[in-house]
Order: C-alpha cells, then structure tokens, then sequence
C-alpha cells in the first residue's frame, strides 16, 4: 500500500514543450521543460527515492526519542520529571546556536561534493553514538550522574540532526524551482520519515513489554544507527546538487540572518510554525501517559499513535492533489483548523474511551499531514523571494531558523510538561489524582487547541501564492538565463 502511495505522489505528469538549455539540467537526471510562463521541472521518482531515504532511519530515531525517551528516563532511568524537562529545554538552548552555525556554514560551504552533503556526511559517527548514548547509560549510575549522563546524550543527539536536517531540508528546497514539485519532494519525505516513526512504535511497543527494556533499548539503538548510517551514505553518492547554486551563499552572517528577519513572508511563517509546533509537540510527548492514566490501557499505546501516523502517511497524495487546486496557503489553514478540533476533542477523554482517542488520533494525524508536506514546499518559495530582493541562495540560513523554531517549541513543551506535571503532583506507576489527571487533559487537548487555532488566524494573512511565486521565478529564472 505504501509503495502505491509513493506513486501517486510522485508519479511524473505528461508534459509538451522543448528542452531549455542544457545548463538547466540537474546533475540527478531531472526532466525540464520550458513554458511562455514559467520553468517546470518535473522530479524523476529516482531522485524522490534517493533524496528522501535517509529519513527513514533519522524518522525512527527522532520519534524513539519524541515518544517514549521521557516516559522510558522517569520510568526506567527513574530521573525526575521535571530533570528530564529541563535538559530538554537546556538542548534547545543550545540549538540557538548550533542551529544558526550549521546553516550559515551550509550555505558557505564550496566544496567538490557541493555545499550540503559534506555536513550530512560528517553527522554520521555522532548520531550513531549519541543515539546509542541516550538508550543506554552505564548500569548502576547514581540518579543524578544519570541526568547528566542524559543530558550530555540528548544534547549531543540534537545537535548532530541539526547537522545533517539543515542541510538536507535545504538540499530538498533546490532540487526544483517549481512551486508544486516542491509539494512533491517534501510530501514523499514526510511519508518516509513518518514510515520510520512507524516502526519507532514496534521498538517502542518492545521496550513496554520486554523483560528487560534497558538490554532492548541497547540493541534498538545499535540497529538503527547501523542502518541510518547506510541510508545516509546512499543518497550522498546518489543525490547530486545544483552546479548554479554553488558560491551563492551570503558571506556576512550578520546580514543572512537578519535578511529572514527583514523578509515578512519568513517572519509570519516563524510564528505560525512556532505556534503549531508547540501544540503539535504534546502528542509525541503525553500519549503514553494519556493511555495508562487517563484511558487505562497502557497496552493500547502503541495503537493510538498508529491511528495517528497512518492517515498522517496515506492523506499525504490527497493535500498534495488538494494543493494544486485551491492553492498552498488555503490546504495548510484546513488542516490546521482540522487538527485543532481533534485535539480540542481530546478534553473529553475518560477511562475506557478507546473508540474515542482512536477517531480523534486519527482526525488529527489527517490534518498534521498537510502541514508536513506544504509547510516546508512554502518555505521553499519564500526562499526565492529571499533570492529576488538579495540576488543570494540562502535555503540552509532559513532552514535553520525554521528548524530552530520548531526545535525550540517542541523543547519548551516538553519543558511545560515536565515542571507542569511535577507541580500537579504525578508520580510515576501508581494511579494519579484528579489535578494530575487534569493537567495531563489541559496540556493534550486544550494547549494544542489553542496553538493550532491561533496559529490558523495568523497564517491567513500569508501573501505568497503562486501567481506571485510565478512572477518571481520568471524573474528569477531570465536573470539565470542571460
């Protein structure tokens, strides 16, 4: 079934027309095509498979993390609630600086491999161990050397994603100029990243029932950077960058990070992410504590969230579809007020609502897969408007504020969740009392909700719809010609 997804999605549309230059042909075979309006490139399902595979090892490892690393510390590791809040607020602090540097130097670097694969490449050896640092500290640890131990991995972790995400987010920004493929590229990278996040549930469904979770969790992680490392290494030696974007970067750091500030398209598409971020966050979080303390089926986890993810993977053709017919602008704000509702629902769960949490988990996977795929295929496009008023080619210094934003909102949810429920009185495997049970309620539901349906308001006055995209690109695209 995934595969006939794949296909929908990237499925090549016939087209007419003659062969523009041959300086307009990518290194990774894409097709071109040259109209009276506008360059349409139409991405080969090669370079859609190669480009996104990685995803799925790196998918896997960062929803292990998201899901289950803080019930698995304060329940296995047994660090406090609130310790584990706060070195995930600590790691987002230092993404403010880990994640500027990475896509400023991204930007910069002119090497023969090109500008972004050399930092994809380097991030290898430290996911590898700092993934396999998180899921298995030293046996007999005292708890407070366990929460350094924890933070040193967590930080370490992150920063080595922010390593190898930047550059990649950015290379899927430049392999077409065209504003719908662009929906294409990163739609398929959401059904594979989230296809890993799929099987992060098997692995997580076993470190719940095995008898010895800490001795899993080892091989787990071993297992996962092994074949991370794989993926990465094929799509570097199979994916080629964009002679013509080489040496395009802005020099002066200063001047690329306050261009996005000066960009109003960038700045509006900051909050909106970072509002929607810090709502969407608490699902990943306080799922398996909603199934064990609110619900009452601890075992049902793992269902829940595959409610979740699968329409979050099978929607993804159908708001790619919807997209190109009434724009990117009016998909992302119907699922945004979609997703809202379904957490909003989730206020009214009560012990045994399983049909409930089932169809609201699944209202909601629906409306996260628009903004997974149009999201960053906008942020593409405000891109190139970046590159008409300043003439550089900037996709890792904006990719980086946005992995930033959404890196710094899903750290202060999880800082929120930690102190939130320290302060209403949760203690782990035993049952709650009604303030606890409330504050997990208000943060699930009534947080998101709020996130989600502010974020929608703000988004409406979004500007950059493809007729202007269009304006701009042929701009663009005459400047490279002559």
């Amino acid at each position: 079934m995934l595969c006939r997804l794949l296909t929908a999605v990237v499925g090549l549309e016939g087209f007419d027309g003659q062969l523009l230059k041959k300086k307009w042909k990518s290194l990774s075979k894409l097709s071109v095509k040259y109209s009276n309006t506008k360059l349409d490139e139409i991405l080969s399902v090669r370079t859609l498979f190669d480009y996104n595979v990685p995803a799925l090892g790196v998918g896997f490892m960062f929803f292990l993390v998201s899901l289950y690393l803080m019930k698995f510390a304060t329940d296995e590791l047994l660090i406090a609630p609130a310790a584990m809040g706060f070195i995930f607020g600590l790691s987002r602090i230092w993404d403010a600086i880990t994640d500027p540097v990475a896509g400023y130097y991204s930007d910069r670097t002119n090497t023969a491999m090109g500008r972004r694969r050399p930092w994809m490449i380097s991030s290898v050896p430290f996911i590898f161990f700092a993934f396999i640092m998180i899921w298995s500290p030293p046996a007999g640890l005292e708890r407070s050397f366990s929460g350094v131990w924890m933070a040193a991995a967590v930080i370490l972790f992150y920063s080595a994603m922010t390593a190898f995400n930047v550059p990649h987010n950015s290379l899927g920004a430049e392999l077409s100029p065209n504003y719908h493929q662009r929906t294409r590229v990163f739609g398929v990278r959401h059904m594979v990243w989230n296809s890993g996040a799929l099987l992060a549930l098997v692995a997580m469904h076993q470190l719940i029932v095995g008898e010895d979770p800490r001795g899993d969790a080892f091989y787990i992680a071993v297992m996962a950077g092994t074949i991370t490392t794989v993926l990465i290494f094929w799509m570097v030696f199979r994916v080629r960058e964009r002679k013509d974007y080489q040496g395009r970067g802005e020099k002066n750091p200063v001047v690329a990070f306050s261009d996005v500030i000066k960009n109003k398209h960038a700045v509006l598409l900051l909050v909106v992410f970072f509002i929607e971020n810090l709502g969407g966050a608490t699902i990943a979080i306080l799922t398996p504590y909603i199934s064990e303390y609110i619900i009452l089926k601890p075992e049902r986890t793992v269902f829940y969230i595959l409610m979740y993810l699968i329409p979050s993977i099978i929607s993804v053709p159908l708001w790619v579809s919807l997209s190109r017919k009434i724009g990117k602008k009016k998909t992302w704000l119907i699922s945004m007020w979609i997703t809202g509702l379904g957490f909003g629902g989730m206020f009214f769960l009560y012990p045994g609502a399983d049909a409930l949490i089932s169809i609201l988990a699944f209202v909601c996977g629906l409306g996260a897969a628009s903004g997974a795929a149009v999201a960053p295929s906008i942020q593409s496009d405000v891109i190139d408007y970046d590159e008409y008023r300043t003439g550089k080619r900037k996709e890792g210094t904006y990719f980086s504020s946005w992995n930033l934003v959404f890196k710094t909102a899903t750290g202060i949810t999880f800082m929120i969740t930690g102190f939130i429920l320290s302060a209403s009185g949760f203690v782990p495997n035993q049952e709650q009392t009604e303030t606890a049970k409330f504050a997990l309620l208000f943060l699930y539901a009534v947080f998101p909700f709020c996130c989600y349906i502010s974020g929608a308001i703000i988004f409406s006055r979004f500007s950059l719809d493809e007729a202007e995209h269009m304006k701009i690109r042929e701009k663009l695209d005459r400047t490279d010609l002559s």
